[in-house]
């Protein structure tokens, strides 16, 4: 998922999908602890599309309390 993806969703859209991919990372790293995980690099991702939707959150908080 890319930044420009997520500056086009809604803010419930933003709170949807980042309840959504922390869910994702608390599966992922269940199955690494019992050495069940396929892709180690998934783990990576998620968090890092978690960061984005948290920044761009955060982008629109400092717009909005500028504004």
């Amino acid at each position: 998922m890319q930044a420009n993806e997520i500056r086009k969703m809604t803010l419930t859209e933003m709170d949807e999908k980042l309840a959504e991919l922390k869910d994702e990372l608390f599966k992922l790293r269940f199955q690494q602890a019992i050495n069940q995980l396929e892709n180690p690099m998934r783990i990576k991702a998620v968090k890092k599309d978690i960061a984005r939707i948290k920044t761009v959150q955060r982008q629109l908080q400092l717009e909005n309390a500028n504004s």
